[in-house]
């Protein structure tokens, strides 16, 4: 799989940005098997479950499984999002990862995977692996291997308050691009917040021109992009024009672009508090917005990102991904076992039905009640295409373009043109 310190050398700038040292590298993989003089394996856990209730649920399930397995420990590292990808990048820049850890999957895992660093599960899964949803492992499978198990799936789309729809006069979700900037107008003049927005963590700013770019250029056009690393196609920077369209209405809260997501001033407070009638994410929004702020409960609703008129992109087709687990190369035996013990079907059942997510073990589709969740698979379902996260699916560099390229042009000091081409300087000094 290449030079492992060729592949590894990409992620050294970032790990010096992240201020990481050789202590907070230190206590992560190795070469050890977690093991100790009493016969006890540690497990060392990455995730980036640091909201209610999934924080409480997973450190339950840690405990369940430590129950059956009396000779293994759970050591749990929780990080919020944005953290936790500058630290992983500069633990595969020093070539430790965690024994597990969250992945998305996509060219994040893939230059893991090409450094040497993470563990193929192909056959110590394949016993069990076959019970999940196909589509959920997808972004997990390289060059027909398994380096991830699931235990999410899902999709981005726009999550909104019906009471305040129904106070602008808004009847039903918009459909067209035209019809959702319509939509915005009608909003702001009943002297209501269209979106909430974290700009400050630039992530969420990225899925609109994700979306724009799948609607106008079509999900081909995105994964053509990917592999000539070309992003300056027509198509692209018409999806930067109408993300300006919709900037330029002023539809954010007031200080958006220093606002974080989860925190009780945040994208989803804002949204669950009732200050602003959408906000544009994943199938976890729900939870999030009652978490930091007081949710919405049944006044919640869900309606997928519009087509563009004359795009080459259709309603149906989603943008999204899930999470899973990857084991670095190495992890103990004990490790699978626990992969395997998330991925099973009384455990997704408890996922499910306490923290929100989606089934990614069709038998647990039941427990499933929640009818914006039920909204979200059935999209899921019927989708024609799937885009993964841009900034997952494309190596580490250009992904975090994407996320500072689509901030820019939002804060109004890029132009559609330049968010191109910056992404096409990046793909091309990936190389």
């Amino acid at each position: 799989m290449g030079d492992p310190a060729l592949s590894r050398r990409g992620f050294l700038a970032a790990s010096v940005a992240a201020g990481l040292g050789a202590t907070a590298l230190s206590g992560c993989g190795g070469d050890s098997d977690g093991g100790s003089s009493s016969g006890t394996t540690t497990i060392e856990w990455w995730n980036i479950s640091t909201t209610q209730p999934t924080k409480t649920v997973w450190a339950a399930l840690a405990k369940k499984f430590e129950a059956q397995n009396p000779k293994v420990k759970l050591k749990i590292v929780q990080l919020e999002n944005d953290a936790y990808k500058s630290k992983m990048t500069a633990l595969t820049a020093s070539g430790k990862l965690p024994d597990v850890f969250h992945t998305w999957g996509g060219g994040v895992l893939k230059q893991q995977v090409d450094a040497g660093l993470v563990e193929d599960l192909t056959g110590a899964t394949k016993p069990w692996a076959g019970t999940l949803l196909p589509v959920a492992g997808q972004p997990y499978l390289l060059d027909g291997k398994v380096y991830g198990i699931p235990f999410d799936i899902g999709m981005i789309g726009f999550w909104y308050d019906k009471p305040l729809f129904r106070k602008a006069g808004i009847t039903a979700p918009p459909t067209t691009w035209s019809g959702f900037l319509d939509a915005v107008r009608q909003l702001k003049a009943a002297g209501i917040t269209p979106l909430a927005l974290a700009g400050k963590e630039k992530w969420p700013g990225m899925y609109y021109w994700a979306y724009l770019a799948m609607r106008t250029a079509g999900v081909d056009a995105l994964r053509k992009a990917g592999d000539s690393k070309d992003f300056t196609g027509s198509g692209f920077v018409a999806a930067g024009r109408h993300l300006k369209e919709l900037v330029d209405l002023g539809p954010f809260q007031k200080g958006f672009l220093g606002a974080a997501y989860s925190t009780p001033t945040g994208q989803a407070a804002t949204v669950g508090n009732g200050k602003a009638a959408m906000e544009l994410m994943g199938q976890w929004a729900p939870v999030v917005e009652a978490d930091a702020g007081k949710g919405l409960g049944a006044d919640l609703g869900f309606f997928p990102f519009p087509e563009v008129e004359g795009g080459k992109g259709r309603i149906t087709e989603v943008f999204g991904g899930g999470g899973g687990h990857a084991l670095r190369k190495g992890a103990p035996r004990a490790a699978v076992d626990f992969l395997k013990f998330f991925a099973a079907e009384t455990t997704d059942r408890e996922l499910v039905r306490k923290t929100g997510v989606l089934p990614v073990v069709p038998a647990a589709e039941d427990v499933l009640t929640d009818p914006d969740l039920k909204a979200v698979q059935a999209q899921l379902k019927a989708a024609t295409g799937f885009q993964l996260y841009l900034d997952q699916a494309y190596a580490p560099a250009v992904g975090q373009e994407v996320n500072d390229s689509v901030a820019a042009l939002i804060a109004g000091s890029k132009s559609p043109a330049q968010v191109t081409r910056s992404l096409t300087r990046a793909a091309k000094e990936e190389q």
